[in-house]
C-alpha cells in the first residue's frame, strides 16, 4: 500500500521498487499471522508515474494450514471490506492491512462467501482491534 504524506521529506528520491525490495527483506517468514512492515515517509519515484512523498507499507497474508483451507471464494471481497471498515474507523495503516488479511483468512476457512465472515466480537479479531 502506498500512503501519501502531506509533509515534505528530504529532497533525495528513492525508487519505489527499491523500497519495496527492502521491505520484503524485513519480512519474517516464520510468522503465521498477518503483519505489516513500513518504510519511513520519503520522496519516491516510479518510472512512468512520477514522484510523490509518502511511505510504502507491505502487508502479509495469514498462512492457513492446508487442513483448515476450505474455499477461497469471497476472500478478496472480504479483504476490501476489512479495508473499508478500517478506513471508516480511522484505523492506523499498520493495523489496517493485517486486519483486512485476517478477515479474508477467516472467509477461507468456510464454504461460500459469507459463512466465514467474522463478526466484530470474534476472538480472532480481538488482537487487531486494540
Amino acid at each position: 500500500m502506498l500512503e501519501r504524506c502531506l509533509k515534505e521529506s528530504p529532497a533525495s528520491e528513492e525508487d519505489v521498487d527499491g523500497v519495496l525490495e527492502s521491505l520484503k527483506q524485513r519480512r519474517d517468514e516464520s510468522i503465521v499471522s498477518p503483519f505489516c512492515v513500513s518504510s519511513p515517509a520519503m520522496r519516491m519515484k516510479a518510472e512512468g508515474i512520477g514522484t510523490m512523498v509518502g511511505r510504502l507499507l507491505l502487508g502479509t497474508a495469514e498462512k492457513i494450514p492446508p487442513t483448515e483451507l476450505v474455499d477461497t471464494t469471497g476472500a478478496g471481497d472480504a479483504f476490501i471490506g476489512g479495508i473499508i471498515y478500517a478506513l471508516c474507523t480511522d484505523m492506523p495503516s499498520e493495523r489496517m492491512l493485517p486486519f483486512a488479511s485476517k478477515v479474508a483468512a477467516e472467509v477461507c476457512r468456510s464454504l461460500g462467501t459469507r459463512a466465514g465472515l467474522p463478526r466484530l466480537m470474534d476472538p480472532c479479531l480481538s488482537s487487531l482491534l486494540l
